[in-house]
């Protein structure tokens, strides 16, 4: 019988906390097909408010590199003045080959230098024939490269996102 486990994950940031949650989080589904093209083949909302309200779906679509081809996400809960959301996996992403539900808080606060610290919880439920070390390290490894992604992009173009 699988169990729910979880994970956290820190990431510093030497970014402002409201521009990398622009950035990295509501709009993502915009940026990483330009940041990560190699990864992220397209993106788009596909329920509600611009992908970016409660309640909301927005889909990514992966290249070869990726171990799926599509995953859709769910917005649960968006504060954008404390640059919070929590989000769940609703398709792809490996629900139903090797995730059974997977859930995702994200808490970007500022730092006193001025840059700040993304702070995730991940909450999921393997199926029960999976190997819970490398689907963690998996996930954490994509969290990282999303913010950093979306930083180096923030770094290379200073009006963006202000």
């Amino acid at each position: 019988m699988a169990s729910t486990n979880s994970w956290t994950l820190e990431i510093e940031s030497p970014m402002a906390a409201p521009r990398l949650f622009r950035a990295g989080v509501m709009d993502w589904h915009n940026l990483a097909p330009k940041v990560a093209p190699h990864i992220v083949a397209s993106a788009h909302p596909v329920e509600g408010a611009g992908g970016i309200g409660v309640g909301s779906v927005r889909q990514f679509n992966f290249t070869s590199a990726m171990p799926f081809s599509v995953m859709k996400e769910k917005l649960e809960f968006l504060d954008v003045e404390k640059c919070e959301c929590k989000s769940t996996l609703i398709e792809g992403g490996g629900i139903g080959t090797a995730i059974e539900t997977a859930t995702s808080h994200i808490k970007v606060e500022p730092t006193a230098n001025g840059g700040c610290v993304v702070k995730v919880e991940s909450t999921y439920k393997l199926l029960p024939s999976v190997e819970g070390k490398d689907e963690t390290t998996k996930a954490k490894d994509s969290i990282t490269n999303i913010f950093k992604g979306a930083e180096a992009y923030l770094i290379a173009n200073p009006d963006a996102y202000n």
